[in-house]
C-alpha cells in the first residue's frame, strides 16, 4: 500500500494567508500527499473563501475555535482516517519551498530513533534571516529559545542533527508516535504546546531531528500582530502551565523574575518585524 503524508494547516480567520499557504503547497498535492485545511470555527467566512479558490482540498469545519492544539489534535483524527503514515502539521502563516516535505519523511523513515522531524525556517519579510535553526531547553533554568533566532542564514545553521525541542509552526511526525503519545495537551491554549510535545516525544526515547534541507517561511505571529503585551502575556501563562506539568519549579521561578526583560524583548522584536515589512 502506498505510504501517504497528510499536511494539516489549521485556519481561524485567516482565508487571505490560509489561500497563500495552500498555494505554496499545491504542485505537492498527489496520491502519497494530501493536505487537509482545519477551521478553528472561523467567523469571516473563511472556509467559503478557501473552497472558492481550493474546491479539490478537503477543509474540516470545527463549530468552535478549539485552539491550536484542539484543532490539530482534531485535524489528526481525520488524518488517522485517512490511514496516513505521516503527518505534518504546518501554521497557515508559512510558505513553503516545493521540495519541503520530502527530506521531513525520509528523516522519520530512516531514522527509526526520531520522533519529530523540523524544518529550517525563516522569516517571510527577510528570507535569509532565521527563526528556527533548532530549539534550547532546559526548565530547570526556564530556558527555552530558538536557535539562529534573528540571524543571517549561514553554514552553522545547515547542518542536520538533534535538537532540542520542535516548533509547533511546522513539524512532521509518524502518526503512530503523535497517537502514542497522546498528541497535543489541550490545556495549552496558545505556545509551548510543541515544547511540551517535544518533551513527552523525548520522554520515549525519541529524537527531535533538525532538517535544514526543508525550508519554510513564516509571518510570525500575525495572529497576534500589533499587540506585544498580549503575546507576552500568552506565552507566560503557558510557560507557567509547562513548568508546572514538569515539576520545574526553579525553572518557574527564574522565568517569572525574568519577565520584564521579555516584556522589552518582545517590543523589540515588533520593531524589529516593522523594519523588515518596510524594508
Amino acid at each position: 500500500m502506498l505510504s501517504l503524508t497528510c499536511i494539516v494547516v489549521l485556519n481561524w480567520n485567516g482565508a487571505q494567508e490560509t489561500i497563500a499557504c495552500l498555494e505554496s503547497l499545491a504542485g505537492l498535492i498527489s496520491s502519497s500527499c494530501r493536505v487537509l485545511v482545519v477551521d478553528n470555527g472561523s467567523t469571516d467566512g473563511s472556509p467559503e473563501k478557501i473552497h472558492n479558490v481550493f474546491p479539490d482540498i478537503e477543509q474540516l469545519r470545527l463549530s468552535a475555535n478549539l485552539g491550536y492544539a484542539g484543532g490539530n489534535n482534531a485535524g489528526f483524527r481525520r488524518v488517522q482516517e485517512m490511514q496516513a503514515e505521516f503527518v505534518i502539521f504546518l501554521n497557515n502563516d508559512t510558505i513553503v519551498a516545493a521540495d519541503f516535505y520530502a527530506p521531513l519523511v525520509e528523516t522519520l523513515r530512516q531514522m527509526l530513533s526520531s520522533g519529530i522531524a523540523v524544518p529550517k525556517i525563516f522569516y517571510w519579510y527577510r528570507p535569509d534571516t532565521i527563526w528556527y535553526a533548532g530549539g534550547v531547553v532546559r526548565l530547570s533554568t526556564g530556558l527555552m529559545y530558538h536557535v539562529g533566532l534573528r540571524q543571517k542564514d549561514a553554514p552553522e545553521f545547515s547542518h542536520h542533527g538533534s535538537t532540542g525541542y520542535a516548533t509547533g509552526c511546522c513539524l512532521a511526525m509518524r502518526c503512530r508516535d503523535f497517537e502514542a503519545v497522546g498528541g497535543f495537551d489541550e490545556q495549552f491554549s496558545m505556545y509551548a504546546e510543541d515544547v511540551d510535545l517535544s518533551l513527552r516525544i523525548r520522554a520515549l526515547g525519541k529524537s527531535i531531528e533538525y532538517v535544514p534541507s526543508s525550508r519554510v517561511w513564516h509571518k510570525v505571529s500575525s495572529s497576534l500582530a500589533g499587540h506585544p503585551f498580549r503575546k507576552l502575556v500568552k506565552k507566560s501563562l503557558s510557560a507557567l502551565c509547562l513548568f508546572r506539568k514538569h515539576r520545574a519549579w526553579t525553572g518557574m521561578a527564574l522565568y517569572l523574575l525574568l519577565l520584564p526583560l521579555r516584556l522589552a524583548g518582545s517590543i523589540l522584536t515588533q520593531q524589529f518585524g516593522r523594519r523588515s515589512r518596510a524594508e
